[in-house]
């Protein structure tokens, strides 16, 4: 496996090992120790998901308040989302930036995402599997979000905004610069 500093470096890409012969492929999905060793600090993974999202699917930007704050470790299993990460952290300098990154199911890319970050994807091909860890459990009452719109983050999705299906909790949530400060 190869863990790749993002721009925000707290962000890491992980490029694992894929061994292909002519029955398929086989790849470790997750080595906790490795994981470990490059951020820094235990990570505890206490609850799996899976979403599944057609076309033009936007879920987030989607983080969990405290205390029920969550890491993610996100891969794509089938299609292609363009995945974002955005850091809410208002003491951090590089409050309010985002990284963009392609996942697929042929680069077998995760990437890990600390707490402190509002996080979201866009389903890139017609049918998008994505699965993900996380380490605290999702809370109803401590879920929340920024808005995937909001001018100041100027994201990129990839999908022209016509295409673009978000619920209509994701179309409520607010700006960047009404969030609290939580980080």
């Amino acid at each position: 496996m190869n863990f790749i500093p993002q721009k925000i470096p707290d962000i890491v890409l992980i490029q694992p090992s894929i061994r292909n012969d002519n029955r398929g492929f086989f790849t470790e999905t997750y080595r906790q120790d490795l994981l470990e060793n490059f951020i820094g600090y235990k990570i505890n993974f206490v609850q799996d998901n899976i979403s599944k999202s057609n076309l033009g699917v936007l879920r987030g930007l989607h983080y969990q308040l405290p205390p029920f704050t969550q890491a993610k470790l996100v891969q794509v299993i089938e299609g292609r989302v363009l995945d974002v990460v955005v850091d809410i952290r208002r003491n951090s300098s590089s409050f309010g930036q985002h990284i963009t990154t392609e996942l697929t199911c042929e680069n077998q890319h995760q990437l890990f995402i600390p707490h402190g970050f509002a996080h979201g994807f866009v389903a890139l091909t017609d049918t998008a599997i994505f699965a993900y860890k996380v380490d605290n459990y999702y809370s109803k009452d401590h879920d929340s979000g920024v808005s995937f719109n909001d001018k100041k983050l100027d994201i990129n999705w990839k999908i022209p905004y016509e295409i673009l299906k978000v619920s209509d909790k994701d179309k409520q949530l607010p700006s960047l610069d009404m969030i609290e400060k939580l980080f």
